[in-house]
């Protein structure tokens, strides 16, 4: 299977403080990977050295083939909105903008395609996670699922390589948490790459493997497969993961 995303020896400090220390795995092509580790293990400081939003301190980082630990801020910004996604805890959608123009702005600024194909784009995807029905709403005027939702939709609007997703689903509700899951791994499923990082052991379930940090290193990981909707695999996998964790005293 095509590797997309090669991490080498990635290490980050801040001063004289290292938070990551020879880091390396792959991802391959239509992989999820989920992250988890105690708070300060440096999850969110390795999702942001992966995607390019932090600069490593030193080794590297190859996506789609391209060494993008060496590239400057505006080359790395412009593979961002090309052929990365993400979706934070909160949405960050600018207030000034409804949801449609919140979802489509990323993709005028690309410029990869027609506005009016970027406008169908968005018309389908707020349709398959069931906000189209809000598109011209104030984000005020809208529930916490909903928001997240179109935090989706505009992360996937330029139909991007891979998706990051840091704690995705951490300010939602249990009922809410699996709709945004379930969006998820259905994005999955056609073929985009995704890593989380989540506190959430039901939510790292969702995901084939799953790396564990431990201060600042990669301390263990498990393969869990292809997620299967089934309800009875579902709570197999939540049990194995769960027995997992307790085991290695995670």
């Amino acid at each position: 299977m095509k590797t997309i995303l090669e991490v080498q020896n990635l290490c980050k400090s801040f001063e004289d403080a290292q938070v990551l220390s020879n880091i390396n795995f792959t991802v391959a092509e239509g992989e999820f990977i989920a992250i988890m580790g105690q708070s300060g293990s440096g999850k969110s400081t390795l999702l942001y050295s992966i995607s390019g939003m932090d600069k490593i301190t030193s080794g590297n980082v190859l996506f789609c083939g391209k060494d993008i630990s060496k590239l400057n801020d505006e080359k790395m910004s412009e593979v961002r909105l090309k052929q990365m996604g993400f979706i934070f805890q909160h949405s960050y959608l600018l207030k000034n903008l409804s949801i449609r123009d919140n979802i489509i702005l990323p993709g005028f600024k690309a410029g990869i395609l027609s506005r009016e194909k970027v406008n169908q784009n968005a018309d389908e995807l707020m349709k398959k996670t069931g906000i189209f029905g809000v598109a011209g709403y104030d984000i005020k005027k809208v529930s916490g699922g909903q928001l997240q939702r179109a935090a989706i939709c505009r992360a996937l609007i330029n139909h991007p390589d891979i998706l990051f997703g840091d704690e995705p689903t951490g300010a939602l509700n249990s009922s809410t948490t699996r709709e945004v899951m379930d969006i998820i791994n259905s994005i999955n499923e056609e073929g985009t790459s995704v890593i989380i990082v989540t506190h959430d052991a039901k939510v790292a379930a969702r995901a084939s493997r799953l790396i564990y940090l431990m201060d600042g290193n990669i301390r263990d990981e498990i393969i869990l497969g292809r997620y299967e909707g089934n309800e009875d695999i579902k709570l197999f996998r939540e049990k194995k993961l769960s027995e997992w964790l307790t085991k290695h005293g995670f």
